[in-house]
């Protein structure tokens, strides 16, 4: 196969289903899979052990099902890779070696992955072809015009298009129930008693492949966040499907109801932790959505359970690809609330007496996973209050999640979580004080810190942090209908109460810049 092929088909780490419809013209005789593994996708960003070890396993199986399926494949291996760092690299020799007539590839997920290939075509005279991705409900090119024309991009209106389109917990054109959403039945937090017996996920006992990926992990990136002594994520197709399978079964009817609580030494509780797979395509979104319906139209699922759980896959995953495709590349950079501390050390190994941020630091190292309040409302919500700079919030939640990959992290991180586009995405910052994590978990029981308090020893660093960032940023907020409360309540308290926060604030700033 070394020379006379066809098309070069590009395959990327997150791109692992062997049969998208990108494959739907390929020639085993004509044509070649290409694939690469190469340090820069580990160290562009200072990426944790977990996130490392799944790529790498998950690619090397896909790589198997390949040889199955008759695909001719050239794939480069980490190890083969000790001069070639970047796909530009290894793309190049391989451009020189085969000399194919086409070389092509799937919409990837992240932009520059995307620039760097097309340059390293460029250079050897060829031209890539970016074709689309079948793994999604929508087109970049129909959410370009559902954006086009709008100042703010908001989830519900999208979402409930799509519901329509491809007739979701559709009754005729009406939403079953009533409703478009369920979010009023969806944020209680557990009981004093705590979550009850949650099923633990499944787990998957590494096979020679994973083995020796873990082998290689820990030896080439040993000085990176977390280790491999628990690493247990799908890595195949059919891991992805148990995964699906025990979800629907053991945690889905009470996932709704639940989804916003925390509660200690519990990273799991239950949430469906398909994400890495979905962001892989290891498993379809429709194979998802279609058996979380079917649990609703079998009774086993209630009715907010199951569409909270379709919101965040058939909306929220289609939305921020929309979001990240038609605003990058500058989007990586916005910085709306021109927040410029740096991100605390603390970030990357956990040492943090303060319980909500110790906990969710510390399941992220252990599991390179945290669900989505964690993300958040803790850490995410920490460095927004502190000022921390929105690429460097980025850079780590990209580094430490196996689930991140950049069309999907980013807008999460720069739109959702710090504000940095100036509400292109939320409607407002999403900012509490230290009450919210009370309310939601039982970290503050064992913490040091008082939720109620701003000012004193014992005060809380979010509920300080919080009146900060009100007093620090009401001018740019102040035309923000949304946060009308929040800045009405900053205005009640007086002049030397504020000159107190500020000075714990920058107490708290000055300690945490170490």
């Amino acid at each position: 196969m070394a020379k006379n092929v066809r098309r070069l088909y590009l395959v990327l780490g997150d791109q692992l289903d062997e049969h998208a419809d990108f494959f739907d013209e390929f020639d085993p005789d004509r044509d070649m899979v290409w694939m690469a593994e190469v340090v820069e996708e580990s160290t562009h960003v200072w990426s944790h052990q977990h996130r490392i070890a799944l790529f790498l396993s998950a690619m090397r199986h896909y790589r198997e099902r390949c040889k199955a399926l008759g695909r001719p494949i050239e794939y480069s291996e980490l190890e083969d890779n000790t001069k070639r760092v970047s796909f530009a690299d290894v793309l190049t020799a391989s451009l020189k070696k085969h000399k194919p007539q086409e070389v092509l590839v799937q919409q990837p997920g992240d932009y520059r992955v995307l620039e760097s290939l097309r340059a390293a075509c460029a250079s050897s005279g060829y031209t890539l072809e970016v074709r689309p991705e079948s793994h999604f409900y929508d087109t970049l090119e129909r959410f370009r015009e559902h954006a086009a024309g709008r100042k703010q991009l908001r989830l519900e209106f999208y979402y409930r298009e799509l519901r329509k389109r491809h007739d979701i917990l559709m009754d005729g054109g009406k939403p079953v129930g009533g409703a478009w959403n369920f979010d009023k039945e969806n944020r209680k937090a557990f009981s004093k008693k705590g979550p009850g017996l949650i099923v633990p996920p499944p787990s998957f006992d590494p096979d020679a492949i994973t083995k020796h990926v873990l082998d290689t992990v820990a030896k080439r990136f040993s000085e990176h966040p977390g280790n491999l002594d628990n690493f247990d994520w799908p890595v195949t197709p059919e891991q992805a499907q148990a995964a699906l399978d025990d979800f629907i079964r053991n945690r889905l009817p009470q996932f709704g109801t639940y989804q916003d609580a925390m509660w200690q030494d519990e990273p799991f509780l239950n949430h469906s932790l398909l994400a890495s797979a979905l962001n892989l395509k290891l498993i379809n979104p429709r194979t998802v959505v279609n058996a979380a319906v079917a649990a609703y139209e079998e009774k086993h699922a209630p009715l907010n359970a199951v569409e909270g759980f379709v919101r965040q896959i058939l909306g929220w995953r289609e939305y921020v690809r929309g979001i990240y495709w038609i605003n990058m590349p500058a989007y990586v950079e916005s910085n709306a609330l021109e927040a410029t501390a740096s991100l605390p050390s603390f970030y990357w190994d956990g040492d943090i007496e303060m319980k909500c941020l110790s906990q969710a630091i510390g399941q992220t190292l252990e599991h390179g996973y945290a669900h989505h309040i964690h993300r958040l409302m803790v850490t995410g919500l920490f460095a927004l209050l502190l000022g921390v700079r929105p690429k460097e919030v980025h850079e780590w939640y990209l580094a430490m999640y196996v689930d991140a990959v950049a069309w999907v992290e980013i807008p999460n991180t720069i739109g959702m979580s710090q504000y940095a586009d100036g509400g292109l995405m939320a409607s407002k910052p999403y900012v509490a004080t230290g009450k919210y994590i009370q309310r939601m978990s039982n970290y503050c029981n064992d913490c040091p810190y008082i939720p109620a308090e701003a000012v004193g020893e014992n005060a809380c660093p979010f509920t300080t942090l919080y009146w900060d960032f009100l007093d620090r940023n009401q001018p740019s907020l102040s035309s923000n209908q949304r946060m009308g409360l929040q800045l009405r309540n900053l205005d009640r308290l007086d002049a030397s109460r504020i000159q107190a926060i500020r000075k714990q604030a920058k107490s708290i700033r000055k300690r945490f810049s170490k």
